[in-house]
């Protein structure tokens, strides 16, 4: 054993020339929001939260594409329509957005076709970041449809020559590897995006609460035995939701699934349980979108409150992580449904709800409008509940594995080989949430070449377990 320890001591000396020390990460206060547990964290407190849904932020404008000049910010976009809007929503209490960051139609477009990006409507979205901003209103945004509005998937399967407009024909984005490239590109575009009002990269942006990977994405009936078991959705989802945390490692990732599933009695199964799925170690928490007088799921409000716990229990028991309402919304009897769910997530300590939609015109039966009467007896004063418990100090206790870089639970000669690549500045992150904490093997707080060597003698037995341990 005494020539493996000689060269740790070498191959350490070697990468202490080449990388002598890689950051402490001592945590800060930054405003960006992360997860403690079952909890949000924002600035050392829990942050626990009353949300709307505002998907259509991104069409407020006329969405020319013909204008030119000072015309993209007189008429392309409506910025004093955004500004009004964000400041109703902030004095009805909203304190989390969650819109869409996603279209290929011209009309509003945030890529045309494939690979052509829409600059106008990204200076919109810059827009609608500084408003959130201005207004203490923080965004989830989702980056693309399962459904046919404003293009979806169905676009970018078409782009390809596909069949579309179906479930069992949607099941291939998730499979094809010319989609998974046409997504990531897109994702990698947005993130990487430096705002043209603020001169803040859209990774670097504390206005940012999350990305999500899209709005309700399902694997539905390619086979029976995938309805249930959700294989290729989970894939996909680690895929898309570790890329996107290898290039944006300060914000959080979320699915955007709708939490239906047999077992729940809500819904059907649809490739996306709602366990399996967010146990994905690069997704932050859990959502579901409870609609429950739909005539399809036809519940009542008792109904309602047991399903809504069921959904906390399973996230906050057996998933482990924070969860969010991402939709919520009833055709009749709104103050009982709303009633419920509020009462549901407030007894049960859940971390968020966002209704389905707050918006300046009645398109629906679900949208709601400043000076509705509910949002001042209802919403306002569980906004105030939900803010009062974001109180006291948090300590972060993260649950991680020393060694687990990249999340899978265990620490293994892959994970030697990702710290490797840190190392070299093959990569600039870990994807992993913990993986920063986990690559200190010896505990001393910083990660660098020593830890490296450390984690050789490790894998060859020489210790028996890490230091840090």
């Amino acid at each position: 054993m005494k020539k493996y320890l000689v060269g740790t001591i070498i191959l350490v000396m070697i990468l202490v020339v080449v990388c002598p020390i890689i950051d402490t990460f001592a945590a800060e206060s930054d405003g960006f929001v992360t997860t403690n547990g079952t909890q949000f964290v924002l600035d050392g407190k829990p942050f626990y939260f009353a949300g709307f849904n505002a998907y259509n932020l991104f069409t407020f404008g006329d969405g020319g594409l013909a204008h030119e000049g000072e015309y993209v910010e007189k008429l392309y976009m409506d910025k004093a329509k955004i500004d009004a809007f964000m400041s109703d929503m902030a004095e009805d209490g909203v304190k989390v957005v969650r819109t869409w960051g996603f279209s290929t139609e011209n009309w509003h477009g945030f890529e045309l076709s494939k690979g052509v990006y829409n600059e106008k409507e990204f200076m919109l979205f810059d827009y609608i970041m500084e408003s959130a901003k201005n207004h203490g209103i923080k965004l989830i945004i989702t980056l693309e449809n399962y459904w046919e509005a404003y293009g979806g998937i169905d676009s970018r399967l078409k782009w390809e020559g596909l069949p579309y407009g179906n479930h069992n024909a949607r099941t291939e984005f998730f499979r094809n590897e010319n989609l998974k490239a046409g997504y990531k590109a897109y994702a990698e575009h947005f993130i990487n995006r430096v705002n043209h009002y603020s001169g803040v990269t859209y990774k670097d942006d504390p206005t940012i609460f999350s990305w999500e990977l899209m709005n309700e994405p399902r694997y539905q009936d390619a086979t029976v035995n995938e309805n249930s078991t959700g294989t290729t959705l989970r894939a996909w989802v680690d895929e898309m939701a570790g890329y996107i945390k290898s290039l944006d490692p300060n914000h959080m990732v979320g699915t955007g699934i709708e939490g239906h599933q047999a077992k729940y009695g809500f819904g059907g199964d649809e490739g996306n349980p709602f366990i399996y799925i967010h146990q994905s170690p690069y997704i932050d928490f859990c959502s579901a979108h409870p609609y429950p007088d739909e005539p399809w799921a036809n519940l009542s409000t008792d109904q309602t409150r047991t399903l809504v716990k069921a959904w906390i229990d399973d996230a906050h028991q057996v998933v482990k992580k924070p969860i969010i309402i991402g939709e919520f919304n009833s055709i009749n009897n709104k103050e009982g449904y709303w009633d419920a769910v509020f009462d549901t997530v407030l007894e049960n300590d859940a971390a968020g709800v966002l209704i389905w939609n707050y918006n300046y015109i009645k398109q629906s039966h679900f949208c709601v409008l400043h000076g509705d009467t509910l949002l001042s007896t209802l919403y306002k004063p569980f906004s105030d509940q939900m803010a009062a418990k974001n109180t006291g100090s948090v300590i972060i206790e993260p649950d991680y594995i020393v060694g687990d870089l990249n999340g899978d639970g265990s620490a293994n000669s892959i994970d030697f080989g990702v710290f490797r690549q840190y190392l070299l500045g093959m990569i600039k992150s870990f994807s992993y949430q913990y993986g920063m904490e986990a690559a200190d093997v010896n505990g001393d707080g910083n990660v660098n070449s020593i830890d490296f060597g450390v984690y050789r003698q490790y894998l060859l037995g020489i210790i028996s377990k890490f230091p840090a341990e």
